[in-house]
């Protein structure tokens, strides 16, 4: 299944028989398989969100397999001298917790600095934004280490850039963009919350293609093309910040001296024979940081992410299908401060090599068996240096197994069962978990799906993160005396098609969290501590509804997303009596948490040229920890100086005020001097220039102490021009 103009695999594609009723969807290869069928003539269609629907009449014979390649053309519909994509046919057979994001999404809604797949993901309900300067996801209550993140099935450790503004996925490279928020089946594993699965293109098949983004901040480049045995991509981004940094280095003290990023994709794909494929692709990224915060002080900041990944897809035959990858991510953060020539450096590094292969089976059409073997060696390491001699070094290398098989079986028209169960090694500790895996699907009505889930999930990783600079996150592993988290996640949902052209969709879950783990905060040198010394242990939950109400066809299209979510924490001696009971805590909810969430995004096409995009934001504030008081106290025993003993209350009992934002964007579509197409693209972030608080700041020096509200993004005007050719 490809696209007819660029010759682009199209995932999740719907095809089906008509005259027997019976149907798949192509996988993550473009390939689909419809078994069992009977000989005579039938028609076979295939649908697609943007393109034409395809059909064609076929004749099956006696004892026949019989190929048939789909080409796909995006569609164009004609109203009025506008041409306007078509989004009708979409996709009411989403999988309950599933979302995609449309790389049109991405590129078209107003973005802070760059169009960026995490900052389109948070508009999604269910996914909440930490602050304008993060580009994390915290998904259904889960911090972003409860993520995974694959880039071409390759795990990706800190994917983001520019103090956390935007995620390092280049939008002119990607071609697909998945997250399942919850209750995901068991070919994934590794992580308590969710997935986001992010799939770089193959390259044009038919053509030399490209495209140029001119931003004030970043620029991007891309081209793509054939050779005679498949294709090729090769895109890069990099910040153009430093004549705007030059000039504001003048006047204000604390722009970086140095600061600049760069991401490069590429992908090769190799035809070997009707039957076999091969792709190589890589991705490599950094930052470089560095940064005054005072008049003898500065913050050097290094880090970034290298993947490549190897991939072998096979058709065995018209039952079997088969893919083999294999992986390798590199993660390093060397973060470094620098106080009155005095410096402090830490050096975090992070090794994933892994061997995957995969298998589909399809013995009959009321069947689909998969199953598949993720094997691989992650090294992680982390030292510290203080006046360039150590303080703190901690090296763990362990070999991990994971295997899983699952079946999604079809007993009749109206229900779809999947099962699976996936089994999980980790040699550093020597654990072995099982995790079964569970969805049911009913379909009374061809408009509803009424959708349940249940999974249970083991996370062997955890990561110490840093809100304002994602430079400084830090990744620990699970070893002896530090067992993995696990939960479970039960999920509820009806997915509808109310009216033509619309969609509703609701989604309740309730999920478990035991056994995390994390840096003690009490714990205030780590020097000649054992490894297990370093962590506290604690337990969670988080509950929820999602809405979901989505306008998919015509001049004005956009959805609407409303989250009402719950998440607390519990740790020892944190809001309990920690005098009488040490041990005793109670629930708190963690810096994250937004009770209330919603996002409306809305396009309007104005003209064959112009179009108008919004998007407003409203959340509940964020918790935080209040400051009670200060005592001072004088001429204690123990020293002439003066002490301060400092009150607060329980741990993020008090929250920020309600956070809420409106961007703009007004696109202009021409061409480029006939070379190429162009769009000229002019964004008003903030536009009622609401000073959101990201956090406050207290001066104990004055009596009484003063507060100052530290804000977020003030109003920000953005232009970008792009050429495609």
């Amino acid at each position: 299944m490809t696209d007819s103009l660029s010759g682009e695999t199209l995932l999740s594609a719907n095809i089906a028989i008509l005259e027997i009723n019976r149907g798949t969807s192509s996988n993550n290869s473009g390939y689909f398989s419809i078994t069992n069928i009977e000989p005579g003539t039938y028609t076979l269609v295939a649908t697609y969100i943007g393109y034409e629907r395809f059909e064609i009449e076929i004749t099956i014979e006696a004892d026949q397999t019989l190929r048939q390649n789909i080409e796909l053309v995006p569609e164009g519909v004609e109203l009025e001298e506008l041409v306007v994509e078509s989004r009708a046919e979409r996709e009411a057979q989403r999988n309950i917790g599933r979302a995609e994001v449309s790389t049109e999404l991405i590129k078209e809604v107003p973005a802070i600095i760059e169009p960026d797949v995490f900052r389109s993901v948070q508009l999604l309900p269910g996914v909440k934004a930490a602050s304008d300067f993060s580009s994390g996801l915290y998904i259904r209550g889960g911090g972003p280490d409860q993520t995974l993140i694959l880039l071409d099935e390759t795990t990706v450790y800190n994917p983001s850039h520019f103090f956390g503004f935007f995620s390092t996925f280049n939008p002119d490279a990607v071609k697909d963009v998945r997250l399942y928020k919850g209750g995901y089946p068991a070919e994934f594993g590794g992580r308590l919350g969710s997935v986001l699965t992010v799939f770089n293109k193959d390259g044009n098949r038919n053509e030399t293609t490209g495209t140029v983004s001119l931003g004030f901040l970043a620029s991007r480049a891309s081209v793509e093309g054939p050779y005679s045995k498949g294709s090729w991509m090769l895109s890069v981004r990099r910040s153009t910040l430093e004549p705007v940094l030059a000039v504001l280095r003048q006047s204000v003290d604390t722009v970086p001296d140095l600061f600049y990023f760069y991401d490069v994709n590429g992908k090769i794909n190799l035809d070997a024979s009707e039957n076999d494929r091969f792709s190589i692709a890589f991705y490599a990224g950094k930052d470089k940081v560095s940064l005054p915060f005072q008049e003898d002080a500065t913050i050097n900041l290094n880090y970034g992410n290298q993947t490549v990944s190897t991939k072998w897809r096979r058709i065995i035959s018209d039952r079997l299908f088969s893919s083999v990858t294999v992986t390798g991510s590199r993660y390093f953060n060397q973060p470094g401060f620098q106080i009155g020539g005095t410096p402090f450096e830490s050096n975090n590094k992070i090794n994933d090599f892994s061997l995957k292969s995969d298998f589909e089976y399809l013995p009959n059409e009321r069947h689909t068996i998969s199953s598949g073997i993720w094997s691989g060696i992650l090294t992680l390491s982390y030292s510290d240096q203080f006046d360039n001699q150590p303080t703190f070094t901690n090296r763990i290398q362990s070999t991990y197994l994971s295997a899983y098989i699952q079946d999604e079986w079809k007993p009749n028209r109206k229900w779809i069962i999947n099962g699976g169960l996936r089994l999980n090694t980790f040699a550093e500790g020597d654990f072995y978990r099982l995790e079964p895996r569970i969805s049911v699907e009913h379909r009374p009505f061809s408009n509803v799906r009424l959708q349940a889930a249940y999974g249970r999930y083991y996370q062997y990783l955890t990561l110490i993160t840093n809100e304002a600079f994602s430079g400084f996150d830090i990744w620990l592993t699970s070893d002896d005396g530090v067992p993995p988290s696990y939960g479970d996640q039960f999920v509820i949902g009806a997915k509808t098609i109310p009216f033509e052209g619309y969609g509703f969709d609701v989604e309740l879950y309730y999920r478990t969290m035991r056994d995390l783990f994390e840096l003690d905060p009490f714990v205030s040198d780590a020097a000649g501590l054992d490894y297990t010394e370093l962590f506290r242990f604690g337990e969670g939950y988080a509950y929820g509804i999602e809405l979901f109400l989505e306008k998919q066809t015509g001049r004005f299209v956009g959805f609407i997303g409303y989250t009402f979510g719950i998440t607390e924490r519990k740790f020892p001696g944190f809001n309990g009596e920690i005098l009488d009971n040490p041990q005793r805590g109670r629930f708190y909810p963690p810096k994250y948490d937004r009770t209330h969430d919603a996002n409306i995004v809305s396009s309007y096409q104005l003209s064959n040229r112009w179009t108008v995009s919004t998007v407003f934001n409203f959340a509940t504030g964020q918790p935080y920890t209040e400051p009670l008081g200060r005592t001072q106290l004088t001429g204690v025993p123990w020293g002439s100086s003066e002490r301060d003993i400092f009150t607060i209350g329980n741990v993020n009992a008090s929250r920020l005020p309600s956070y809420h934002r409106l961007d703009i964007a007004f696109s202009r579509r021409g061409t480029f001097f006939n070379i190429g197409d162009a769009e000229w693209q002019f964004q008003l972030i903030n536009a009622y220039s609401r000073r959101n608080i990201w956090f406050y700041n207290y001066d104990f020096e004055e009596n009484p102490v003063e507060r100052q509200d530290v804000q977020l993004l003030p109003i920000i005007p953005s232009i970008s021009y792009t050429v495609n050719f």
